[in-house]
């Protein structure tokens, strides 16, 4: 029997406690999600976090807020920041930073779409879950 799925999301302000915030919001819930604290998948994960929130701050001058969202399920983990900027960030390698090319170390994808629930985008990251 396939686990279920889990899912948390939390609206972070966009200003200079952005990072902090969501950094603190996705690991606080680590232990509800299978991620081991302090292990270096949860350090990719917050990396990860981080560079996908600086992005917010550096390219989405509309967004007021970024929904900082993980899931977990069907062995992976899907980490995902929405904003308020429609435009899609370029996703070739050479063009993301060291956190996203970190994905690749745990299987992983980055993706982008537009958001259905308001003008804008979400970048999603999906790990597998380590063994």
């Amino acid at each position: 029997m396939p686990s279920p799925v889990r899912g948390h999301v939390v609206s972070v302000p966009v200003g200079p406690e952005a990072v902090r915030r969501a950094r603190e919001a996705v690991a606080g819930r680590f232990g509800e999600v299978g991620v081991a604290p302090g292990s270096a998948f949860a350090d990719a994960v917050l990396l990860v976090v981080s560079e996908l929130v600086v992005n917010v701050l550096r390219h989405a001058p509309r967004s007021r807020v970024a929904d900082v969202g993980m899931t977990v399920g069907a062995g992976h983990l899907v980490v995902s920041v929405a904003d308020a900027e429609p435009c899609l960030p370029d996703l070739e390698p050479g063009a993301t930073g060291s956190g996203l090319q970190l994905v690749a170390e745990y299987n992983g994808d980055v993706s982008a779409e537009p958001a259905v629930d308001h003008d804008g985008k979400v970048v999603l990251v999906r790990f597998r879950m380590p063994s």
